[in-house]
C-alpha cells in the first residue's frame, strides 16, 4: 500500500512551478499558485509549511488532478 511522503510547502511549490504553475500572492503561510491553460485559470492553494499535514497534502493532490495527470503525481506525492 502506498504512503503519502512527507513533503515541504516548499518543494510542493517547485514541484508546481515546473508544471507550469507560478506564485501569484501570499498571504500568510499561504501561496497561491496559478497557470493559465488555454481559456482557463487553474488556482492551487498552498501551505508553506516545513511539513505539510497528511490530510491537506492529500487534499492538494486531489485538486491538483484536476490539472495534472495522477501518473504524473503519485511518484511526487507517494512512496
Amino acid at each position: 500500500m502506498l504512503k503519502l511522503r512527507d513533503i515541504s510547502g516548499k518543494k510542493l511549490v517547485k514541484v508546481f512551478e515546473s508544471f507550469g504553475f507560478a506564485v501569484v500572492k501570499q498571504k500568510g503561510s499561504h501561496i497561491k499558485m496559478t497557470r493559465f491553460f488555454g481559456a482557463s485559470t487553474q488556482t492551487l492553494v498552498i501551505p508553506n509549511h516545513i511539513s505539510i499535514a497528511k490530510g491537506t497534502l492529500k487534499e492538494i493532490y486531489d485538486q491538483a488532478q484536476i490539472f495534472i495527470s495522477e501518473k504524473e503525481l503519485k511518484d511526487i506525492f507517494y512512496s
